[in-house]
């Protein structure tokens, strides 16, 4: 169980690492601790500091990397891919995650990071409901491993993020979006 204080930590690591329209409010992803698909696994240094994360979401069907991040002092010695190596040893379900469009430098550069751990980039479109009041819809992609989607896991998977992870009332909603 992740106790207040490494919760903060983690939180640090998050709001360093992601935009206002990646990640949730400090209150709202607390809640998430009480959620039972929810899970965060932590990478500690030897002072025992939390030195960076991956937050996942576990379904019977498949798993969901929503976030994973390393602590800005430290980043580029990779302990990222060591973490999601660790991840994708242990399941024995498909994993998605989402990404930008590899459009820009840095959002390829994060495409191929995936890519060499096995990830697919899937042809669907495919749009992020805001994770904070007042955010815009997020276009993203959708990355899977160890193979792309097919047409019916795609849409089984989508409803799932949107009614569980999303929190939006229905798919059909959703999908007016």
């Amino acid at each position: 169980m992740i106790n207040e204080s490494e919760f903060d930590k983690i939180f640090e690591i998050m709001n360093a690492s992601f935009p206002d329209s990646e990640r949730r409010t400090y209150e709202g992803q607390k809640e998430l601790l009480s959620d039972p698909h929810y899970r965060l696994i932590t990478e500690k240094d030897a002072s025992d500091h939390i030195i960076a994360f991956v937050a996942v979401w576990e379904f019977p069907s498949f798993r969901f990397v929503e976030h994973i991040a390393v602590d800005p002092a430290i980043r580029g010695g990779g302990l990222g891919g060591k973490l999601m190596k660790a991840y994708i040893e242990e399941s024995l379900s498909p994993i998605l995650l989402e990404v930008e469009p590899p459009v820009a430098d840095l959002a390829q550069r994060r495409v191929n990071f995936y890519k060499r751990l096995g990830f697919h980039i899937n042809h669907f479109d495919y749009v992020q409901p805001p994770l904070q009041k007042e955010q815009p819809d997020l276009p993203l992609k959708i990355m899977s491993y160890p193979q792309t989607l097919t047409d019916a896991e795609y849409a089984l998977y989508k409803e799932i993020l949107y009614t569980k992870v999303y929190n939006v009332l229905t798919f059909t909603e959703a999908e007016r979006r």
